[in-house]
C-alpha cells in the first residue's frame, strides 16, 4: 500500500463539526454564538475603557479631598484645642496676679497707714517668665482720681462735688456744662439741669433710643454713652493721649489720696488752685508723701482756699489690678476691682476690658 492511501489514525482525527468550524471561522458555535461575536465581545464596545479611567480617576480624587480634609479638620482641631488649654493657662497665671495683689495689700495696711507711690503695691515689677510665656501686671490707687459717682448722694446731686468736677473740666479744657449731663444721668428725678442737663427725652431721640441710667455708675466706660461725651472728651478724661486717667466709677462716694492723685485732680479741691500750683505741692509731698491729710491742707498754697478735709485722705481703700498673661497662642487681660478694709482684700469685680495700660505709661521731663 503506498503512502497516499495510508489511514490517520483515529486519535488523530478530528471530527467533522470541529473541521468545518476550523474551515469556517463565521460558522455558529455550539451555543449559538458566532465566532466573530464572541470576538467583539472580548474586545468590548468602543470607548468603554476611557470611561473606566475616568471612573478610577474620579474614585481616587474623591479619596484625596476626603483624606486632605480629614487631616485638615484634624490639625484644626489639635490648634484650636492647643489654644484652648493656653488661654486656660494664662487665666489661671492673672488669677494667681490677683492674689499676689491681695496679699501685698494686705501687708501694706497692717505695715501702713499711709499710701504713697513708693511703696511696694505702687511700683511697677517687670514681666514674670512662666512655662510657657510670662505675666505681668501693676496695681493703681483709684483714690488717687476723681470718683464721679461722688457727684450725687442719696440720688441728689452734691453741688460741692459738682463743682469740684466743673474745676476738673475747666483745667482739662472742656466744656463745664458736661457736668450737668453726667449728674442728670446719675440722680434719681427725670428733670434735666440747666444749661447742659439731658435726661430721657434726649437719648430716647438717638438711634438707638436708651433711658438714663439715673443710677450710680458700674464702671466708668459707661461714661460715653452720656450726652456730649464724645471720643475727644473721653480720651483727655481717661488718659488717651497720656495713659493717665483723671476719672474712675466707684460703688461709694470717696475722698482724694493726694498722695497718688495727679495735678489735674489735686486742682479740684480747691477753688482757684491753679495746675502749677498743683504741681508745686506734688514736688513738695515727694515720693513718701504727706503722713498726715493735715499736713496737705497746711500747705502755703492751699492757704485761704477753703479746701474740704473731707474730700482730702491719705490712706485709700479702692485699688485696681491690671494685669495680662501671655501663653503660647493664648492672651488673657483682667482687671481686678479691689476693695481693703482693715479685715480684709476682697475683690468686687472682674472684667476684661478696660482702659488702663497694663504698663505703667512713661513720665516724661525736662531733665537731661
Amino acid at each position: 500500500m503506498n503512502s497516499s492511501s495510508r489511514q490517520i489514525p483515529s486519535s488523530r482525527r478530528m471530527p467533522g463539526s470541529m473541521l468545518l468550524k476550523a474551515l469556517d471561522p463565521g460558522m455558529r458555535r455550539d451555543d449559538g454564538m458566532r465566532q466573530d461575536d464572541s470576538n467583539r465581545i472580548y474586545q468590548g464596545f468602543p470607548g468603554q475603557s476611557g470611561v473606566a479611567l475616568l471612573t478610577a480617576l474620579l474614585v481616587v480624587a474623591l479619596a484625596t479631598v476626603a483624606a486632605v480634609a480629614m487631616t485638615t479638620r484634624q490639625q484644626l482641631d489639635v490648634r484650636r484645642t492647643g489654644n484652648l488649654l493656653h488661654s486656660e493657662q494664662a487665666w489661671a497665671y492673672v488669677l494667681g496676679a490677683e492674689s499676689w495683689a491681695r496679699v501685698v495689700l494686705a501687708r501694706d495696711a497692717r505695715d501702713s497707714k499711709v499710701d504713697n507711690l513708693a511703696e511696694d503695691w505702687a511700683i511697677q515689677v517687670p514681666a514674670s517668665f512662666v512655662e510657657g510665656g510670662s505675666v505681668v501686671g501693676r496695681v493703681i490707687d483709684l483714690q488717687g482720681r476723681f470718683n464721679v459717682n461722688s457727684l450725687v448722694v442719696k440720688g441728689k446731686a452734691d453741688s460741692l462735688a459738682v463743682e469740684r468736677y466743673k474745676r476738673l473740666l475747666r483745667t482739662l479744657n472742656l466744656d463745664e456744662s458736661l457736668a450737668d449731663a453726667l449728674v442728670d444721668w446719675l440722680d434719681t428725678d427725670i428733670n434735666s439741669r440747666f444749661p447742659g442737663g439731658a435726661e430721657d427725652e434726649t437719648y430716647q431721640l438717638l438711634n438707638p433710643p436708651y433711658r438714663a441710667a439715673n443710677r450710680l455708675m458700674a464702671d466708668i466706660s459707661e461714661l460715653g454713652l452720656v450726652k456730649g461725651y464724645d471720643k475727644k472728651v473721653m480720651d483727655k478724661l481717661l488718659g488717651g493721649a497720656t495713659g493717665i486717667p483723671f476719672v474712675t466709677a466707684l460703688p461709694e462716694s470717696t475722698a482724694i489720696n493726694v498722695n497718688t492723685a495727679s495735678a489735674e485732680v489735686i486742682t479740684t479741691l480747691a477753688n482757684g488752685l491753679s495746675i502749677t500750683d498743683a504741681e508745686a505741692i506734688i514736688e513738695a509731698r515727694g515720693d513718701t508723701g504727706f503722713e498726715k491729710a493735715d499736713d496737705f491742707l497746711r500747705h502755703p498754697l492751699l492757704s485761704g482756699l477753703g479746701t474740704d478735709p473731707a474730700t482730702v485722705t491719705v490712706q485709700s481703700q479702692w485699688f485696681l489690678l491690671v494685669s495680662k498673661a501671655d501663653v503660647g497662642q493664648g492672651r488673657v487681660k483682667l482687671a481686678s476691682l479691689l476693695q481693703r478694709d482693715t479685715r480684709t482684700t476682697r475683690v468686687i469685680r472682674r472684667q476684661r476690658e478696660f482702659y488702663d495700660p497694663v504698663q505703667a505709661p512713661l513720665v516724661l521731663t525736662d531733665e537731661p
